[in-house]
């Protein structure tokens, strides 16, 4: 008794949420929907409502576990006799039932709701990080960080190539983000 999932498509949102207040100035330079994209994809929480379509097969009884939260509303429809056909479908204990064996197709609102404090936080820290230090001697994915003064003053840092790729984790945003990663 397993639901397999066929595809997920998801809109992008009109709007993400506004980015928290007390950003540095280098921080507040970032595209804010850059970082909430970026926090979305890693989460399974949407903080602002869209459109999402699951298309699943599955067998009568199962129940299904949408993958992102919070489920505002959806409706279904069954593939039937090569057309698609709307029904009901009810919520069980662990998800929403499927009435018989086939392919479904559900379109649901999804997200919304106020942004948790921790996440919040994980934006700044996560823009922080990506925005740059706010002084010389912290330069964030920083392998080595060389000053000369002198005649010529001098500022170099070499970075790690990844260290974008690794911004949730070296940040500390993907520790707050930890209770949103599943549903």
């Amino acid at each position: 008794m397993t639901v397999d999932l066929i595809k997920q498509f998801e809109d992008v949102p009109e709007n993400y949420p506004a980015a928290p207040s007390g950003l540095s100035i280098r921080a507040a330079a970032l595209d804010a929907n850059m970082i909430w994209a970026r926090i979305e994809a890693y989460t399974a929480w949407r903080f602002t409502d869209r459109e999402v379509i699951w298309t699943l097969i599955g067998d009568g009884g199962d129940q299904f576990n949408p993958r992102l939260t919070p489920v505002v509303s959806h409706m279904a429809e069954q593939w039937l006799n090569e057309n698609w056909r709307p029904l009901t479908l009810l919520d069980g204990p662990l998800g929403i039932i499927l009435p018989s064996d086939g392919t479904y197709k559900i379109v649901a609102q999804v997200g919304g709701g106020d942004v948790p404090a921790a996440v919040s936080e994980a934006f700044r820290r996560l823009a922080e990080y990506l925005g740059g230090a706010r002084n010389s001697t912290n330069e964030p994915g920083a392998s080595s960080v060389r000053t000369s003064i002198g005649d010529d003053l001098d500022f170099e840092v070499e970075r790690n190539p990844n260290w974008v790729a690794r911004a949730m984790q070296q940040s500390g945003a993907g520790d707050l983000l930890r209770p949103y990663r599943r549903v």
